[in-house]
């Protein structure tokens, strides 16, 4: 029996461009592991069925010959097909409500589902990930909205020049021209303002995106401690990482702060963020956040200090919703990419405009850069496509052969609930 894989069309909004295998990797696995690979027809990918069928291909509608098939979104409840492996994000995995139809289905099928995000080394770090690519937008984005926000308030700053990250053709178009920007700021510096602080919350994949973006900047980067108490020379762009320790303590003050008490005990630690946001003229928040967990930017701060809000642009790349940023209401699309948020009327508005803060909330940020963020998703996707092919989903649960990373990952095998995702249950009801 031939060894077959199947990708379908991403379909799931106008802006999804992204695959989950390019065609340089497609060929790889036909010569070197005889996988054969059928896909859907999309015009709107980021590389076209010509491509595919170069790399030896083969361009159908009809999947269902296909017992392993891949995507990025999650598939549509109606066209899942029994008895299959699915591989994608499923955004199952925090009981998310909207998608617990989608997991029962997949239960109801007998289908094994792999999840992307579940994906990771024994130290349990992801391995599989668009997060980099997501920071880079994100920053792209933040400062295109910065530019945008300031010039609202009658500052003309260097970022007006920056386009939003989908209007570039690339990753190194967008760098090449914000170096360009970069050799402005150090001729004219911010030219109307003295200096602007720029912080990350978070250290991680997204992060660290955000930051290799940032940093093509001319910067000074000061610490979290510095920026508490003012000693720092204020000029030009300033950047400040904060880790955990700086954004939380704990709740009992004889304490000292443990981070991994944090991670497994949240409540036993409340938000000192706030004492920061008066320091800053944006942040980019890149840190995960469940409701275990403080929030970090309140509505109550806000409008206690709605008459003297320093804080104007947050780039939320993390977009929890009513989350760590609580006036992150909703996710937003690109082509209409903020909102401004009002403390003292509690309302909100499309665009940059207005009283109050921006908040910059688009959940699909790889998809800004689809080509790129694919062919490095697929780059760490593809080592582990014959291992998953080849597994035998005959055998039980406990003894089909999966790459270690992989079995991790099996949310549903075969119609079931794996043993490290039973929890899922409770949301099932």
């Amino acid at each position: 029996m031939a060894l077959r894989i199947g990708i379908r069309r991403e379909d799931k909004n106008i802006w999804e461009k992204r695959v989950p295998l390019i065609p340089e990797h497609i060929k790889k696995l036909k010569d070197e592991n005889g996988i054969q690979t059928v896909i859907q027809s999309y015009p709107n990918r980021a590389f076209t069925d010509s491509d595919y069928v170069a790399a030896g291909a083969a361009v159908k509608e009809d999947l269902s010959e296909c017992p392993v098939v891949f995507a990025v979104k999650e598939v549509p409840i109606k066209l899942l097909k029994e008895n299959t492996t699915y591989i994608f994000f499923s955004h199952t995995i925090k009981g998310q409500d909207y998608n617990m139809p989608l997991l029962q289905k997949l239960l109801d099928l007998k289908c094994t589902l792999i999840d992307y995000e579940t994906i990771k080394d024994a130290n349990g770090r992801r391995v599989v990930f668009f997060g980099r690519y997501a920071g880079y937008a994100g920053m792209i984005d933040t400062l295109h909205g910065m530019g945008k926000r300031y010039l609202y308030l009658g500052k003309n700053t260097p970022f007006t020049k920056v386009k939003p990250a989908y209007e570039y053709k690339d990753l190194n178009e967008a760098k090449l021209h914000l170096k360009l920007i970069s050799d402005e700021l150090r001729e004219s510096s911010l030219v109307e303002m003295p200096h602007l602080v720029v912080g990350f919350a978070g250290y991680g994949n997204v992060s660290q995106g955000a930051q290799e973006i940032f940093d093509i900047l001319p910067f000074t980067e000061i610490s979290a401690k510095q920026l508490a108490s003012g000693e720092y020379e204020k000029v030009g762009l300033v950047k400040v990482v904060f880790r955990e320790e700086d954004m939380v303590e704990p709740v009992d003050e004889s304490k000292d702060f443990d981070l991994q008490e944090y991670y497994s005990k949240p409540e036993n630690y409340k938000s000192n963020f706030e004492q920061y946001l008066d320091k800053m003229d944006a942040l980019i928040n890149a840190i995960f956040w469940n409701e275990n967990y403080p929030r970090f930017i309140t509505k109550e701060y806000l409008k206690n200090n709605a008459d003297n809000l320093r804080l104007q642009v947050i780039g939320d790349i993390t977009c929890d919703i009513d989350g760590a940023v609580e006036i992150t209401y909703k996710a937003t699309d690109s082509d209409n990419p903020a909102f401004v948020y009002d403390p003292e009327t509690d309302q909100f508005t499309d665009g940059y405009e207005g009283k109050g803060l921006v908040d910059i909330t688009v959940d699909n940020l790889p998809a800004e850069m689809p080509r790129d963020s694919s062919v490095g998703f697929s780059k760490a996707l593809a080592p582990f496509v014959p291992g998953i092919v080849n597994a035998d989903y005959n055998s039980s649960f406990a003894d089909v052969k999966l790459p270690e990373e992989i079995k991790r990952a099996v949310v549903v095998y075969n119609g079931e609930l794996t043993p490290n995702y039973k929890y899922l249950e409770e949301f099932l009801k």
